[in-house]
């Protein structure tokens, strides 16, 4: 039997600033979890997303770097449509967090936008043209 892909992790700085961002994007992360050391979440398809903060990590790993605001992941949203892209882009970078890339009518067929998250991964937006 072969490995299965079950979950991707992220290492964050602060743990609410990077749930609060999540939430935006639709995750369903109770505000409790906030104030936790590690936090996870099911997606759709059984695949899990989890949040360990840098100490929580460094309790089984000392060399654990922090987050540097630097890319150490990337992760993608489908949206519904080219709208869904441009409301969602705005809306996030309204609320203030960093727009790498404004939205644009990529040459492979999507409407393709990047925003950052609070430590610096890049989150791809991205739904069909047509």
């Amino acid at each position: 039997m072969a490995p299965t892909f079950n979950l991707i992790g992220l290492v964050v700085a602060d743990m609410g600033a990077s749930l609060a961002f999540y939430r935006r994007l639709g995750l369903d992360i109770p505000a409790e979890a906030d104030s936790a050391p590690h936090v996870e979440v099911t997606l759709p398809g059984g695949l899990r997303l989890a949040w360990d903060t840098v100490d929580a990590i460094r309790s089984f790993d000392p060399g654990c770097a922090a987050p540097d605001g630097g890319a150490q992941a990337s992760l993608a949203f489908a949206c519904a449509d080219p709208a869904e892209v441009d409301k969602t882009y705005q809306d996030l970078v309204q609320a203030g967090y960093e727009g790498y890339m404004e939205p644009w009518d990529a040459f492979w067929g999507q409407r393709y936008a990047v925003v950052h998250d609070p430590d610096g991964n890049g989150v791809d937006l991205f739904a069909p043209l047509s």
